[in-house]
């Protein structure tokens, strides 16, 4: 099943107009693994997953799931199948008629298809519920049946067009367990697209960033986090400050970066960097400290204009001077040992090993959807 639930994308771009939707988009994504797409709204995730499902034809290029060329196939004859956002539930059938449908449109006996229906409400852990209407559902019961319903055709892909986001967050901290564990048991691929970071982060073997219509970095989701490849993604994806300035020395050691309030940075060497050059590079909030005194180099220092307690650290946001505001995740315990306030001058420090070179250009700020 592995093999033959890849998806090869190759070149693919769709344009309405002259306007591309999505362009030239290239990618796999491996067989029986669990993909995130997440991206602001507009930028051509949704309309790469309907392409993906035969909803939307691409205006050139092609779609393979396993060795088969699908670009030009009809819907239903492609190996997929689609949840929609808004469930759509027939309201006047049971779930067990809801999930069975497609069963009955294909031609199979009512018992043989009951059954099935049946078997696969018990796998959503609904059965009990089977003869219910949609309506008596919550809507979590209701996001299961139309999984139930997707499932039952037996796809080798499984899409997911921001499936959880109508959910208050109990049930949606609770259907991510759900989705994961489904996807682990049947062992095939699920594309699922969403604009929460978190969920990516949680649910994927592979998170695809796309920004504009293009993939701007596709890779497991701890690089994603970790090491983003542009300042858009370390943007979008939280968790990171983002730093610019330009090349004050480099060799063999590594690169010295000075940012416009005059501290250096230690990074990695640069590759064929030369002193006045524009290097963007990131550190992640977690990994910075708060200090008593500025040193001269790793560091910032800005006012404080905001306190969040999050319950297992607090957020401190920093005015620095730069485009951005500058974020410390601090212990809880560290925060309020010595509290800082609204309005207060602050120290921020980290170890050298933490700064992160980032080699894509592209520096939108993106719709980071902070949660």
């Amino acid at each position: 099943m592995t093999e033959q639930s890849r998806i090869d994308i190759q070149n693919v771009t769709k344009l309405y107009g002259k306007v591309p939707a999505v362009n030239n988009v290239s990618l796999t994504i491996d067989g029986g693994a669990y993909c995130c797409m997440i991206g602001p709204s507009g930028c051509g995730k949704t309309t790469l997953l309907r392409m993906i499902a035969g909803h939307e034809s691409p205006t050139s290029g092609k779609i393979q799931i396993g060795n088969e060329d699908v670009t030009d196939k009809r819907t239903g004859s492609r190996g997929t199948a689609l949840m929609f956002q808004n469930y759509a539930l027939f309201p006047h059938l049971s779930l067990t008629d809801n999930v069975a449908f497609s069963l009955k449109v294909k031609g199979e006996t009512a018992q043989a298809r009951r059954e099935k229906a049946r078997t696969m409400l018990d796998r959503v852990q609904l059965l009990h519920l089977a003869d219910r209407m949609p309506s008596e559902l919550s809507g979590g019961q209701q996001q299961r049946v139309a999984l139930a319903r997707a499932l039952i055709t037996n796809p080798k892909v499984l899409l997911l067009d921001e499936p959880l986001s109508a959910l208050d967050e109990f049930l949606r901290l609770r259907m991510r367990v759900e989705l994961k564990r489904l996807q682990s048991e049947l062992g095939i691929t699920f594309v699922h697209v969403t604009h929460t970071q978190p969920e990516a982060i949680a649910l994927a073997d592979q998170v695809v960033v796309m920004d504009h219509g293009v993939v701007e970095q596709a890779a497991g989701p701890r690089e994603i986090y970790s090491k983003p490849y542009s300042p858009y993604v370390a943007r979008f994806m939280g968790g990171q400050n983002v730093l610019s300035g330009l090349v004050d020395g480099t060799g063999a050691g590594g690169t010295t970066v000075r940012t416009p309030d005059g501290m250096l940075h230690d990074l990695q060497v640069v590759p064929d960097a030369k002193v006045g050059a524009p290097v963007n590079f990131s550190v992640r909030r977690d990994h910075i400290r708060l200090v008593d005194e500025a040193g001269q180099r790793n560091g910032t220092r800005g006012k404080v204009v905001n306190v969040e307690y999050q319950g297992t650290y607090v957020k401190v946001a920093l005015d620095t001077g730069s485009r951005d505001e500058f974020i410390v995740y601090l212990d809880e315990d560290d925060f309020y040992s010595a509290t800082r306030a609204v309005g207060d001058m602050i120290n921020a420090a980290w170890e050298p090993r933490f700064n992160h070179l980032l080699v894509g250009t592209n520096n939108s700020t993106g719709n980071p959807h902070e949660e």
